[in-house]
């Protein structure tokens, strides 16, 4: 029989829910007010945030979950909001969130059926919670994930615009970003005080930095090289766009392939739309307008997936979704469904860099191709000065890094290398996961190298679909650094996380090759010296080798024919 449809919401605000070690943290909840008594207790979907409980937005969805047959509560983390403690991020968020989950199912209005939905750092901590695997914990729907330490940035330290989220959350009330001049900040060495730059300190700040690679301080914020311990149905949505977007296709592989038993690696799904990291809010990025149909009812789509594992609603079409796999392929503006990601039927096609020896700039002669490059082709060079360092497209707060921005200004400079194919002579989807492969050499002992995948309009237009970077002392993973040998040829393997775009038509692809993408990334210094503790900086002679022996080239994961 379906639940009744309720009308009414009855609220409790600031509900004091203990911890383990005698901290209460605050809960609004929002229950059914059924006048008809249909239910005595409830299914319960529970959000917990950073970002203060009681704001609308997030009352208008309490108050949706609540109409239709749920108990919602939306609780903040310690240190925040109305919640006591001192909030340090991600630390105590996995058991608490075992703490709060188990009170929840020990309620007398709970059936003990328990589900978590959140975006961003309520999306992370919701993994943090499932590792310690609570027992009511039935169902999560995961938005715009933080990936493991390093993940997004693979630099030994936090990207400098995280300082701007630091301060968003410094105190219990969410802070004025706009109060600050960011772009002045981020211009600010050493890293270890751009913080009081900014007028405040920020002791999480300093903690991060003093721990620059993969260590066991930053054991305790992983979960992604545990899926093992996970067991637990996931609806993990994310958009293209979204500057924290690696993570929520790895989490996808890693539990249907790592997930703890098979009924969680069978019940996962992901769902990716044109979207950047507040999803489904806007059919518009930028310049690129992916049509009304790039919005959705997400809402519902997230409701369902709590009415099949909180209520035990049946399989049927109408429940169920006719593939684990949703897409919004761009270009081609339309949804799609798949079986499996990456897609089986990738062709995964390298497109290699080729010049005379003069790719520098969207005037240069790099070009791009499948064919493999001729033993006598000369190397690209260029100088890399981290006083002027090659700028990422970005707002200046960390509201939203980047998106589907133009960057043929940026191709202007000689400090980037541009490679470019042919106009197409026909449409060509690439829908996957993107690497980098090159073949470079520094006079640092130590830099970094950019790559960026873009779309070029016939109109000059310059769209960025992708990006990633490999800091050098880091070459081997983030807890293995050392320092390169100046003028030796090291081969870089660079993610330039995913997509799902067709180059149309008479477009051309390009990548772009350089040495920073600033503010995104903090600015390698190029010295060697302990990183983020010196302000002395040189510039770095960059040589990018594509002959035979050093073939450097962009996979690209080609589906053949847009066909499903």
């Amino acid at each position: 029989m379906p639940t009744p449809k309720v009308s009414r919401t009855r609220i409790a605000f600031d509900q004091r829910v203990p911890m383990r070690d005698g901290i209460t943290l605050s809960a609004d909840i929002y229950f059914p007010d059924d006048p008809a008594g249909a239910a005595a207790t409830w299914p319960v979907v529970l959000t917990r945030t950073p970002y203060v409980k009681a704001v609308a937005s997030a009352i208008d969805v309490a108050k949706y979950y609540a109409q239709h047959g749920y108990v919602f509560m939306a609780m903040d983390v310690r240190g925040r909001g109305d919640s006591e403690g001192t909030f340090t991020p991600y630390r105590n968020d996995g058991q608490d969130g075992y703490d709060s989950i188990e009170w929840i199912a020990a309620q007398a209005w709970s059936d003990g059926n328990v589900g978590t939905i959140g975006s961003s750092y309520p999306g992370r901590i919701q993994w943090l919670a499932a590792l310690q695997r609570p027992p009511h914990l039935r169902a999560m729907v995961v938005r715009v994930t933080p990936s493991d330490p390093f993940v997004e940035t693979p630099t030994g330290l936090p990207s400098p615009m995280h300082l701007c989220w630091l301060h968003l959350t410094s105190g219990r009330v969410n802070q004025v970003m706009e109060a600050v001049n960011w772009e002045e900040v981020y211009e600010h060495l050493p890293l270890e005080t751009m913080d009081e730059r900014a007028g405040r300190y920020v002791q999480h700040w300093h903690d991060d930095l003093a721990h620059p690679q993969l260590d066991e301080y930053w054991e305790p914020l992983r979960y992604q090289n545990k899926f093992e311990q996970i067991d637990v149905p996931v609806l993990h949505v994310s958009g293209w766009y979204d500057d924290e977007q690696i993570g929520t296709p790895l989490n996808y592989i890693g539990m249907t392939t790592r997930g703890a038993m098979p009924f969680a690696r069978a019940n996962q799904r992901l769902l990716m739309g044109p979207w950047g990291h507040a999803v489904n809010t806007t059919s518009k990025l930028g310049e690129v307008d992916f049509g009304p149909q790039a919005l959705i009812d997400l809402r519902d789509v997230e409701r369902r997936w709590f009415d099949r594992y909180l209520k035990g609603k049946s399989n049927d079409t109408a429940e169920q979704p006719a593939a684990p796999v949703r897409l919004f392929i761009m270009g081609e503006n339309a949804w799609r469904d798949e079986q499996e990601w990456p897609l089986a039927r990738t062709q995964w096609t390298p497109y290699y860099l080729h010049s005379a020896g003069r790719a520098n700039s969207r005037y240069g002669d790099g070009s791009l191709s499948t064919a493999a490059p001729a033993s006598d082709e000369a190397p690209d060079s260029y100088r890399y000065d981290p006083a002027r360092p090659v700028p990422f497209v970005t707002v200046p707060t960390s509201s939203q890094i980047g998106g589907p921005d133009d960057y043929a200004a940026i191709e202007r400079r000689d400090d980037v290398l541009v490679y470019v194919t042919e106009p197409l002579a026909a449409d060509l989807e690439v829908t996957g996961p993107l690497r980098v492969e090159l073949y470079a050499a520094s006079s640092a002992p130590d830099t970094d190298f950019m790559a960026k995948l873009v779309d070029i309009w016939p109109s000059g237009f310059t769209q960025r679909i992708a990006d990633g970077m490999v800091r050098a002392r880091f070459r081997d993973g983030m807890d293995r650094p050392s320092l390169i040998e100046p003028g030796k040829i090291y081969r870089y393997a660079i993610d330039c996380w995913n997509t799902a775009q067709v180059f149309k038509t008479g477009h051309r692809i390009g990548l772009d090759i350089s040495s920073s993408a600033f503010p995104k990334y903090d600015r390698n210094l190029n010295t060697g010296a302990p990183l983020g503790q010196t302000s002395e900086m040189v510039a770095a002679e960059q040589t990018i080798y594509h002959d035979a022996e050093h073939p450097s080239a962009i996979v690209l994961p080609v589906i053949p024919n847009n066909l499903v």
